[in-house]
């Protein structure tokens, strides 16, 4: 019997109700992830559990690693079947981790698997998975349909030519698949010859010659305008900080120029090309209506010997500490008094921020519409039940909860939707104690209400979606 039953993190009677009666049959709309939208376009099938689960995924690297397990089954060249059960002796290490809970809630959700993953478990369960998921209900459309997902957004570069978001749109596949304007590379001139090949693909998929700063603006701008002709409504940005030292244009195009020579910018110089670029990203994103996403506080590709080895995005970055407060402040302010400031949402992943970014967005909530500025979900490290249950309260508290848009995936994987059922029962769980605790009147319909905007309906009407039937 598995230890996930139907009232798994729901410890009253209240909670359970809210779950069960509001929460749990709501649709899904995850408007930020990584998925590759080349596989939703090819509806792919996965040759195996390994495959769906452990290809790009570096929270279970991460820790695997930690278990001693060498590079060879988790990014190397073991054959899928010997990396998974290299994955099954590692669950058992990762109680009280999130990724024990996710592990068994997407057995049980997508393969009806109620037993334990661990070395005794992992031959059956391995070939048990394998086989549904080569079969065409399991494809990856098919998947996203069984969660009841409605919508998503992909993570994509300037320079993508959206041809697969293209695909999905002619197909009429019936879940939305949306484009995010992620223009993270179009700002790093850090690497004066990795920038020139950005540049020479931007030409290409701008048809623009790019040989000035203000033909760099036209091309990207021209790209901005393409994924808002393929239904793109959100921009998204990674960052260390809000980069906001003060710039003029003339001052950005020189240092595109001293760029594109082939010199290296100075630590300023960067910092005051990114800042120019924000704020002309900003201002595209509110002429066109978009919501516009900052990821603020990782500190990247800490491990220089296997960033070499493995390359980013393979499991060695962490939490930073840097400065944001009054960054943050000065950026939001040059577009609200400009009246250039878009719907914006802000995530931190250090936690130590948490209680100045509830308080950060209430400045700029000026009342012209229900939660323009959001405290964007729980991020990353903090993506597990302890950080959501930190960022729900501080929320609570400082701001509105009741105005919040909820939660998302983050992640690479098409079985990580049960993550939005892992936050809708914390949510109930907090609001059920409250209820049992007498803090919150008994009154079921009242906070069934809210929980179901926070899911749901707070979102549908933040970005405006049109939600297909």
């Amino acid at each position: 019997m598995s230890f996930i039953n139907e009232n798994f993190l729901l410890r009253s009677k209240a909670a359970q109700r809210l779950y069960h009666d509001f929460a749990k049959d709501l649709p899904i709309i995850d408007y930020h992830n990584h998925l590759p939208p080349q596989e939703i376009a090819e509806d792919k099938n996965f040759d195996n559990i390994t495959q769906a689960w452990l290809y790009g995924d570096h929270y279970k690297w991460r820790a695997m690693r930690t278990c001693g397990i060498d590079e060879g089954y988790i990014t190397g060249d073991k054959s899928d079947e010997v990396k998974f059960s290299k994955w099954a002796e590692t669950v058992p290490h990762t109680l009280r981790n999130p990724l024990y809970h996710w592990t068994h809630l997407e057995l049980e959700r997508y393969f009806d698997i109620k037993k334990t993953l661990n070395e005794k478990s992992a031959q059956k369960i391995y070939s048990k998975t394998s086989e549904k998921l080569r079969l065409p209900e399991y494809s990856v459309r098919n998947l996203l349909k069984q969660m009841n997902v409605k919508l998503l957004c992909t993570t994509d570069d300037p320079i993508d030519s959206l041809a697969f978001h293209k695909k999905i749109r002619e197909d009429n596949f019936e879940i939305q698949v949306l484009p995010a304007f992620r223009p993270d590379q179009a700002m790093n001139i850090s690497d004066p010859e990795k920038f020139k090949i950005y540049l020479a693909k931007l030409q290409k998929a701008s048809n623009i010659s790019i040989h000035s700063f203000d033909r760099y603006i036209s091309a990207l701008k021209n790209r901005h305008d393409f994924f808002a002709s393929m239904g793109c409504k959100v921009s998204d940005h990674g960052l260390e900080e809000i980069y906001t030292e003060e710039f003029t244009e003339k001052s950005v195009a020189a240092i595109f120029e001293k760029i594109i020579s082939g010199n290296r910018a100075e630590y300023k110089e960067e910092r005051i090309f990114k800042s120019g670029m924000l704020y002309y990203f900003a201002l595209w994103d509110h002429e066109k209506g978009w919501i516009q996403q900052y990821h603020l506080g990782a500190l990247r590709n800490n491990n220089s010997r296997k960033l070499n080895e493995l390359g980013p995005d393979t499991g060695w970055d962490s939490i930073g500490d840097f400065h944001q407060a009054r960054s943050l402040s000065k950026f939001l302010d040059l577009l609200d008094k400009e009246n250039k400031l878009t719907k914006t949402i802000i995530y931190n992943l250090n936690p130590a921020d948490n209680h100045m970014i509830a308080s950060m967005t209430g400045n700029f909530n000026d009342g012209s519409v229900a939660g323009k500025v959001q405290w964007g979900s729980s991020w990353w490290f903090l993506d597990q039940k302890d950080g959501m249950t930190e960022q729900i309260n501080t929320l609570s508290n400082i701001g509105l909860i009741s105005k919040f848009i909820g939660m998302l995936t983050d992640s690479r994987s098409f079985l990580s939707f049960p993550r939005h059922e892992y936050f809708r029962r914390i949510l109930c769980n907090l609001f059920g104690e409250d209820i049992e605790n007498g803090e919150l009147p008994d009154d079921l319909e009242l906070s069934g209400k809210v929980i179901q905007d926070i899911c749901y309906n707070n979102n549908v009407n933040y970005f405006g979606w049109d939600i297909r039937p």
